[in-house]
């Protein structure tokens, strides 16, 4: 029992007193109510979206992460609303937290051709470190395991932790460009299990941007409205605490299909002496079709842990509804949904 309950007193220990990081999906923009509460009612109609990722399955200490999004856009307020929830399990599933965030964005049209977003998001967090799969000295006779529940108070769970969190963003964008910031975690929310300590989750900013440059012929008129045929490169910039990374890569969209690849990591920086801040390389696939969209990617580690980390596999789900205003006015001013990419 010594050397099964050590790892999970290790990590009762880092916990306690440690820095935190976000998790982080390779499919960004397929997951925008996490990425920026700007982007809330983004769509211009009601939508739903499911995001998986899987890190590092061939390591015991991998990394799980599942979010549920909706979101709405009000068009007689011009305005936004979001629901986000966020489950992460770490390791063998017993360092959980889950995260619920609502968002409020507005939208303001600068211009004929320009708009800019604004949001904000407020929610909870719940941290827990379980001491599952574990058994105990009472759970034992000379017969071996009674399968009994033990009467131990470490077989009842372990701590917990609670606390708000608070974030905001915008976004600035036309039919061709975009440009956005966010920060997440503004009131630095203390993370420690134990109220003799503190461990104070970073502000996790970061910076996207990018363009849409429809192939040579398209013109976004007619028959060619819902057939979209573009090359999107995107970046996306982000820093919490004293890390940072560096994504960087292009969708090629000639629908239904959508191809993406990407490189993750900055390369002239070292963390540490002869470590490169090389992570990965992502290739995605994505399928859309009318309302629904439905992406895969594959990150390829290029970092020291090597391939043999099993890297990490990312799914991702959209549906679209209809609009709450089925007849919007067609004129150059009426409101336009966002140009981000899909994936």
């Amino acid at each position: 029992m010594i050397k099964r309950l050590l790892p999970l007193l290790l990590l009762t220990l880092v916990s306690l007193d440690g820095w935190s990081q976000d998790p982080q999906f390779s499919q960004f923009y397929a997951n925008p109510l996490y990425l920026n509460p700007a982007l809330a009612g983004g769509a211009l109609a009601p939508r739903a979206t499911v995001n998986y990722r899987n890190q590092w399955p061939s390591l015991s200490a991998n990394f799980v992460t599942t979010s549920f999004g909706a979101d709405v856009f009000l068009p007689n307020y011009n305005s936004g609303l979001g629901v986000l929830v966020t489950m992460d399990s770490q390791g063998l599933g017993n360092l959980k937290s889950t995260d619920v965030g609502l968002q409020y964005s507005y939208q303001i049209q600068l211009n004929d051709l320009t708009s800019l977003r604004l949001g904000i998001q407020g929610g909870f967090a719940s941290r827990t470190l379980d001491y599952f799969g574990l058994t105990f000295g009472d759970q034992y006779d000379n017969g071996g395991l009674t399968g009994q529940p033990s009467k131990d108070p470490f077989a009842t769970g372990g701590p917990n932790v609670f606390y708000a969190d608070f974030a905001s963003g915008l976004m600035l964008y036309s039919d061709w460009y975009w440009v956005g910031a966010s920060a997440h975690h503004l009131n630095r929310p203390n993370q420690a299990f134990s109220s003799l300590t503190e461990a104070r989750l970073p502000v996790k900013a970061s910076l996207q941007a990018g363009l849409r440059i429809p192939f040579a012929g398209y013109t976004f008129l007619g028959d060619e409205i819902d057939k979209e045929k573009s090359i999107s490169p995107a970046i996306l910039y982000k820093k919490q605490g004293k890390y940072d990374q560096f994504d960087a890569g292009m969708y090629v969209t000639i629908e239904p299909l959508v191809l993406g690849a990407w490189y993750r990591g900055i390369p002239f920086k070292k963390y540490a002496q002869n470590i490169n801040n090389h992570e990965s390389l992502i290739f995605l696939a994505g399928f859309r079709q009318d309302k629904f969209s439905i992406g895969y990617s594959y990150d390829l580690t290029i970092s020291t842990l090597g391939a043999s980390s099993g890297g990490a596999h990312e799914i991702s789900l959209s549906y679209v509804f209809a609009p709450l205003d089925p007849k919007p006015k067609r004129s150059k001013s009426r409101k336009r949904q966002l140009s981000c990419p899909k994936f």
